[in-house]
């Protein structure tokens, strides 16, 4: 079994027994997440911490829309909530990558692959993302690779 799934499961006890309904709720709901994916497709399997860190990244970033949209609607309590079940869930993520560490990858990676212009975006969000590795949203990798190629 995986040692954040582990982790998840032992922190999901340690809340239900300190009555952290907040932390209790976001667990069992990011938790039945994982149980879902890992009997969806042909057969069940065992999700590695890198999947289940996947799972995490996308529950948390529905959570981060949700508030958005709550927000927009002028639904502030729910938006609250939101946004707190998000930092519940970031403290299972890596640390995201500040703007300028952001910046200066994409200029390494634009210059060493050669890129010269928007024509080039793929070549460069692909090797940025596979060295970004979920620090970093897709959304701001590629605002700063189309900022830095336009």
């Amino acid at each position: 079994m995986s040692e954040l799934k582990d982790r998840l499961r032992n922190d999901l006890t340690t809340a239900m027994k300190s009555r952290d309904e907040l932390r209790t709720a976001t667990l069992r709901m990011v938790l039945a997440a994982v149980s879902a994916e890992e009997v969806s497709g042909k057969e069940a399997r065992e999700l590695t911490d890198d999947e289940v860190q996947a799972v995490l990244r996308r529950e948390a970033k529905k959570r981060r829309e949700a508030a958005e949209a709550f927000g927009g609607a002028g639904r502030a309590e729910q938006a609250e909530r939101e946004r707190a079940e998000e930092g519940v869930l970031a403290t299972y993520l890596p640390a995201q990558l500040e703007d300028a560490d952001l910046a200066a990858l994409v200029a390494d990676v634009v210059t060493k692959t050669g890129a010269s212009g928007m024509k080039d975006m793929g070549k460069v969000m692909g090797a940025v993302q596979g060295q970004v590795a979920g620090r970093a949203e897709g959304g701001r990798v590629a605002a700063e690779v189309r900022k830095q190629l336009g």
